[in-house]
């Protein structure tokens, strides 16, 4: 069977049991104890599985046609994804990656990139407070000590985030994919600056001026329902978390002219967002097709190469490595101890693909090459202090308060 034979090709470290339609099982890896056994309910059709398997196999999950036994999906995704890892440097893996058309880069224009959004973010808002923190950050948290739970972790990231950006009281603030309105609130409390916000999602825009109005920050914040591309306003500050991810590969250039436009002369930028240590990869076709459709995860070089050309300044690159991980695995935690919840909102298909999600993304972070990257902008070179220091003992920016 050349799928079992693929299998045996792709792991060489960790076992684990399969068990077709039929009844036969095949041990898949190497001497070790398998770490969960997968058992196929159909006759599946092979050549999709061994053309594509990082999509299909997580689509029998989901369906149901595939479950496992013995373990869980994460003991499964753990060691696929140390296996790939290793794959990856394969003649077999670049011929199948050529295969793989979807890594030419998502492009997208201002109408798709509103239905994308409109994908993922405008979900029941039950779902989001079912696993979220009470700040609904929906990006990786910043973890100062290893026991440092959710809530102050990402406490933690806006305050990090702030000491980058160097605000200073009457300073005209633009957040470019603002959520549901976290970050715009805790600047705005912690600073006495001018907050926009920026977003596609229906749902985040009306819960945003909702929030504003229930701690009476309305006359120092606002947000609109609009892309970046049609911001017109000059800001003093920019700050961009877990939005340039759905940019678009092909759109990076626009975006860095657009922020070269709207950027102060003296201004700085904080763009925080998912990327890869490695060479540039498509997304992992599973989360583009179900989860985040139009995304697409960049190296550090792909960014860089689109700045350099335009007028702005990197002055600082920071690597967040497995701060995402330590998220992704607080907020599966979460999911799955309320799985019946979600199960009502939606149904268990739903809820086997938020877990396939939040696993595959969990893996990604810690055995994939994925990182956060945190890089600052400015536009004139003394636009910041000369060391570094002011972002590890800044001055206090509202460090003890939570917004609810």
């Amino acid at each position: 069977m050349i799928f079992i034979g693929l299998l045996k090709l792709i792991f060489k470290e960790g076992a684990f049991q399969l068990v077709d339609q039929k009844g036969s099982s095949y041990l898949i890896g190497d001497d070790t104890e398998p770490v969960c056994t997968l058992l196929l309910h159909k006759n599946l059709k092979k050549l999709s599985l061994i053309f594509n398997p990082t999509l299909r196999m997580p689509e029998e999950y989901m369906k149901g046609t595939l479950t496992i036994q013995g373990g869980n999906l994460y003991d499964f995704l753990d060691i696929a994804s140390k296996n790939i890892r290793r794959f990856e440097n394969s003649k077999c893996y670049r011929f199948l990656r050529c295969l793989n058309f979807a890594s030419l880069g998502q492009y997208n224009p201002i109408r798709k990139a509103r239905v994308n959004v409109a994908h993922h973010y405008d979900l029941s808002d039950k779902l989001y407070d079912i696993f979220l923190d009470s700040d609904r950050q929906y990006s990786c948290a910043y973890f100062t000590t290893n026991h440092t739970d959710l809530e102050n972790a990402q406490l933690d990231k806006k305050h990090h985030i702030a000491t980058k950006l160097r605000l200073e009281k009457g300073q005209k603030i633009l957040d470019i994919g603002s959520g549901w309105g976290g970050l715009v609130l805790y600047l705005a409390q912690s600073a006495d600056v001018n907050v926009k916000g920026i977003t596609l999602s229906k749902e985040q825009y009306e819960i945003s001026i909702k929030r504003a109005k229930e701690i009476k920050k309305s006359e120092k914040v606002s947000f609109e329902l609009q892309d970046y591309r049609n911001e017109n306003e000059i800001f003093d500050r920019i700050v961009s978390v877990g939005m340039f991810e759905h940019v678009g590969t092909r759109n990076y250039r626009e975006f860095f002219e657009k922020i070269n436009e709207i950027l102060a002369l003296n201004g700085v930028m904080v763009l925080h967002f998912i990327g890869r240590v490695d060479s540039p990869h498509s997304i992992n076709p599973f989360i583009r097709k179900y989860i985040f459709p139009g995304a697409d995860l960049p190296s550090l070089s792909q960014v860089l190469k689109a700045i350099e050309p335009t007028r702005l300044m990197v002055t600082d690159v920071e690597v967040l490595r497995l701060h995402y991980a330590k998220t992704l695995r607080l907020w599966r935690e979460k999911f799955m101890e309320q799985w019946d919840e979600v199960a009502e909102i939606y149904d268990q298909k739903f809820c086997r693909m938020w877990e396939i999600y939040l696993a595959l993304c969990e893996v990604g972070f810690r055995n994939l090459g994925l990182v956060v990257f945190q890089i600052q902008i400015t536009k004139t070179i003394d636009a910041v202090p000369l060391t570094r220091d002011y972002m590890i003992n800044p001055d206090p920016i509202c460090k003890g308060s939570i917004l609810k």
